[in-house]
């Protein structure tokens, strides 16, 4: 049995757990990252680095129906699923390679196999060579999340699909694909399906992305780029029971509604994964939910363990769990504390169009006790856009109408995923607006409309001083 003592021990090697394993070891603690399944992660290896790279793919065939008039002569693309799977395969691979010789450039102990307390600072790691121990002064739990399944279904290989299996697995034969899920994920799929040359049924039970914060323009907007390719959601379908026979797949309502295909991806949730840790040996709780609660600064109730991302929810996505670890190496190592503050981690959906948001929406403003001042400006007349041949959004921005304090921002559009980073700054807020009003920028470009969004804002709301500064006299 091989033992180990180390300063910080991390249970789970996605996005939060390289992240804090990467900064501690950087600042010269002795790291340990335990992993049970793929080094990565769900993100890396099931969710958003292969998510991305097939709506990258899908965004090339959209941009296809615009080739002839640009002078690009040939034959319309064509999507194709498995090949799309391959390329996302080794980008991952690629990735995956590099994150596990950064770690251990950086000196960080890999270890494979189940990690559980024993008690607070001993955790015992199985794997199928043996079992070792490690004595630890910190631990972060770092174990993310799986996928949760309606009430009532289960799995079937190579036709009941969740993401996970589909990007470990490949996607299965056949060209009609029900998609199930209005959230994030099945918003994102039913884009990316389509362009890949599927036969998409989405069927959802609230209409998509109903239980996020993203303002009606920008859901409006996601909704017209994806009926303008044929792409709508069944709503109020609210899934009873699958079956599967020699026709395929076939879904059916509670109401008595009935849809077939050819294989089905679950799209519906995902939950926190908690199980054999050995937390019952330490006083670490979960809520009601399954979620590890902590404090402000991501504490449990077991002094020296932390927990980050999924694991601790509410917002599940991988920006999350890397500002977690960033906040729990900062609080561990310094003594000014940080505090953890979803609101102001970018949230992101790559679909039709992406959207980006962050800070607070108009109804949080209002419910603080903020008076919010809007700002907005078209990607529509942007030089850049129409260059692009892709004018589809906008820049919204939020202020406080005393202070000119930015209180949250919304980007709609391409690139947006990039250009959400100018408002993500987690300095001073009461000077946001004004550093972007006086950022020297690069023209044509989309991050032009973020300067005149900010410019609208100051001169229909008064708030020049606040944003350009107050005017000096002369003599």
């Amino acid at each position: 049995m091989s033992n180990y003592q180390v300063d910080i021990t991390i249970i789970g090697s996605g996005p939060g757990g390289y992240r804090a394993a990467v900064l501690a070891a950087l600042r010269g603690q002795k790291v340990a990252i335990i992993e049970s399944a793929t080094w990565g992660g769900t993100c890396l290896n099931r969710g958003c680095v292969p998510k991305k790279d097939w709506h990258e793919t899908a965004k090339w065939i959209e941009q296809s129906r615009h080739f002839a008039k640009r002078g690009v002569i040939g034959t319309k693309l064509k999507g194709d699923m498995a090949q799309a799977w391959e390329h996302q395969h080794q980008v991952v691979e690629s990735v995956r390679k590099s994150y596990v010789d950064y770690l251990k450039r950086l000196g960080v102990q890999l270890l494979e196999g189940t990690g559980s307390f024993v008690d607070a600072q001993h955790i015992s790691i199985d794997s199928s060579t043996g079992s070792s121990q490690i004595q630890t002064q910190y631990t972060i739990i770092a174990t993310g999340s799986t996928p949760t399944l309606p009430e009532g279904i289960q799995t079937i290989s190579g036709k009941v699909l969740t993401s996970d299996m589909l990007y470990d697995d490949g996607a299965p034969a056949g060209k009609r694909v029900i998609l199930i899920g209005g959230g994030v994920i099945g918003t994102e799929f039913a884009y990316i399906f389509d362009q890949l040359d599927k036969e998409v049924q989405w069927l959802v039970n609230s209409a998509s992305l109903a239980h996020t914060q993203y303002s009606p323009q920008a859901k409006d907007t996601l909704k017209a780029a994806l009926k303008a390719l044929d792409i709508q959601a069944v709503e109020h379908f609210r899934v009873a029971r699958i079956a599967e026979d020699g026709q395929g797949v076939t879904v059916f309502a509670e109401d008595g509604q009935s849809v077939q295909g050819d294989w089905v991806l679950l799209a519906t949730g995902r939950q926190a994964f908690t199980q054999g840790l050995g937390l019952e040996n330490t006083a670490v709780e979960l809520d009601e939910k399954g979620f590890v609660q902590t404090d402000e600064h991501l504490e449990t109730a077991e002094p020296g363990i932390f927990a980050l991302g999924d694991v601790v929810g509410p917002i599940m996505n991988a920006n999350q769990a890397l500002s977690d670890a960033q906040i729990i190496i900062h609080n561990l190592l310094s003594e000014e504390k940080q505090e953890r503050n979803p609101a102001w981690v970018p949230e992101l959906v790559y679909s039709a169009v992406e959207l980006a948001r962050i800070g607070l929406d108009d109804d949080t403003a209002e419910d603080e006790g903020y008076e919010p001042a809007v700002g907005f400006a078209a990607f529509e007349t942007s030089p850049r856009a129409m260059g692009q041949d892709d004018t589809a959004g906008f820049v919204r921005l939020l202020a406080d109408m005393d202070s000119g304090e930015l209180l949250g921002g919304e980007i709609v559009g391409r690139d947006a995923g990039e250009l959400i980073h100018l408002l993500a700054n987690s300095g001073n807020r009461e000077e946001a607006l004004r550093r972007i009003a006086e950022i020297r920028v690069n023209h044509p470009s989309r991050a032009e409309e973020l300067v005149n969004a900010t410019e609208t804002l100051a001169a229909r709301w008064g708030l020049e001083a606040q944003i350009f500064g107050s005017a000096e006299s002369s003599d």
